[in-house]
């Protein structure tokens, strides 16, 4: 058996052992946060804020200029996703760069 298939047995047993009470594993309990809910009026000040096109937006948060117009006019809402990178735009805008979104 290959070292990357004991590895994977290893921890399958370790596994069973715990769920059976046999072992104490060390847990981590993570809470996801919901994406927020962004508003028509809360896309525009970030992008004003930003002092970007609707379409040089659309571009750095990876998604259509009709899209970026539909959320601003309060016809569509940011997926899940979308509403991470807006999240990140509002909050530090320098990530936008700094991770490679764009270059200003």
């Amino acid at each position: 058996m290959s070292e990357v298939s004991e590895s994977i047995m290893r921890g399958l047993q370790e596994m069973l052992s715990h769920a059976q009470g046999k072992i104490e594993l060390r847990s981590h309990y993570v809470t996801a946060i919901a994406p927020k809910e962004y508003t028509a009026d809360e896309i525009r000040d970030i992008r004003d804020r930003l002092n970007m096109s609707q379409g040089f937006f659309a571009e750095v948060i990876g998604v259509s200029k009709k899209t970026v117009e539909s959320w601003e006019y309060g016809r569509g809402k940011p997926s899940g996703a979308a509403a991470r990178v807006l999240a990140i735009a509002d909050k530090d805008p320098e990530a936008l760069r700094r991770y490679g979104f764009a270059e200003w």
